[in-house]
């Protein structure tokens, strides 16, 4: 009885790892609307008083595919993929993939940018983030906001976490946890 009863938790865990990783206490995302095959975080929403003060501009990191400075976020005139990271967060690495495979075949046409709130200290150090970039292989715009302003703005309430901006700055798009490639692609050419 208690070895079926430690399988679930541990499938309950394991089930709860995938859907994405906790967030950091901002308040949670308010979804419009939530579709039937996606309905583990994925919204679609206008954005709203609420959501916070966009644009925001965090700094960049001098890493592959980025350079150090400012992004504005949402970048001006340009649709946008945000997507909210952390370096311990295992869904995050999964998300990479998909992010890849859409930056190059959207590039071009959309502004990827990719925001880890993780502190320095403790162990973590800048290239510690560079080199996790690159071992994914990040090849877009890398940023960092410790204060968690961006996850703010957004209402993001867990890790990885995903926001399309069309070219006039609104949010067309969120997801909380792992996103499907299919998902993240109807999401990108609703506003390509």
């Amino acid at each position: 009885m208690r070895r079926r009863a430690l399988l679930s938790l541990l499938a309950g865990a394991g089930a709860a790892g995938l859907a994405g990783c906790l967030g950091d206490g901002a308040a949670p995302a308010e979804a419009t609307e939530t579709t039937a095959d996606d309905s583990a975080g994925t919204a679609s929403a206008a954005a709203s008083p609420e959501s916070g003060d966009l644009p925001l501009v965090v700094d960049t990191i001098d890493a592959q595919g980025s350079a150090a400075g400012e992004a504005q976020i949402p970048a001006a005139g340009t649709p946008t993929v945000l997507d909210l990271f952390a370096t311990w967060c295992a869904p995050c690495v999964a998300q990479m993939e998909s992010l890849r495979m859409l930056h190059e075949e959207f590039g071009d046409d959309v502004a990827f940018v990719s925001v880890t709130n993780e502190r320095l200290g403790g162990g973590l150090t800048m290239d510690d983030i560079r080199a996790w970039w690159a071992e994914h292989d990040g090849n877009w715009t890398v940023g960092h906001d410790p204060d968690s302003n961006l996850m703010r703005a957004v209402r993001a309430n867990g890790l990885p976490y995903l926001v399309v901006f069309d070219a006039d700055g609104s949010i067309t798009w969120t997801h909380r946890g792992l996103a499907s490639e299919e998902n993240l692609r109807a999401a990108v050419e609703d506003v390509a």
